[in-house]
């Protein structure tokens, strides 16, 4: 189906040059002079991989239909995870390359979302915001800034890294956002 820039929606998939993009972000533009345009943030839902294109206004593009399908990821097993079809209940093994680099936030029980176009499945969505144990860290001292930064490294319960605040310790329960791999508030302390 196509649809005009106009009909741009975050979230929204399109087909460009042949491949299967998801509209991040978006804005309309009209300068002083020249005509109007958009420029967009897109992400390759193949490669995960994100592209910035500019479409002049009134541009016409190909929109895929893209359905999300709910899974539940049960465990790791070798370089693979196992995810459960949260309709049929089917298990299916799928190399945790294709989850991308979200995969380190995967914690047993979470639901994720399969994005799947023309009966393939071209990626997987994880919650933007999780909820895990710091697992490792230093401990924290009262005016422990002499580095000049005021974030130390902590390993969170799945084995993924980031960088907290001095004061948060092992055993507490942090908030992460998984698009910038980046601590956003400690939501219970040990």
């Amino acid at each position: 189906m196509a649809i005009d820039t106009s009909d741009f929606k975050n979230g929204m998939a399109i087909y460009l040059d042949g491949e299967v993009c998801s509209i991040i972000e978006f804005q309309h533009v009209k300068p002083g002079k020249g005509g109007a345009f958009v420029r967009t943030k897109l992400k390759r839902l193949k490669s995960g991989s994100t592209i910035e294109k500019t479409f002049r206004a009134g541009e016409k593009v190909d929109q895929a239909f893209m359905e999300k399908v709910k899974k539940q990821f049960l465990y790791r097993q070798g370089d693979e995870v196992v995810l459960m079809d949260l309709d049929t209940y089917e298990q299916e093994p799928v190399p945790e390359a294709e989850i991308g680099s979200q995969a380190k936030y995967l914690k047993e029980e979470m639901e994720i979302q399969a994005l799947v176009v023309d009966g393939a499945v071209l990626g997987y969505d994880l919650p933007n915001f999780v909820e895990l144990e710091i697992a490792e860290t230093d401990p924290g001292y009262k005016g422990d800034t002499v580095s000049g930064s005021s974030t130390k490294p902590a390993k969170l319960e799945t084995g993924a890294t980031i960088n907290v605040p001095y004061h948060i310790n092992v055993g507490d329960i942090v908030k992460v956002d998984t698009r910038t791999d980046s601590y956003l508030e400690r939501v219970s302390k040990k």
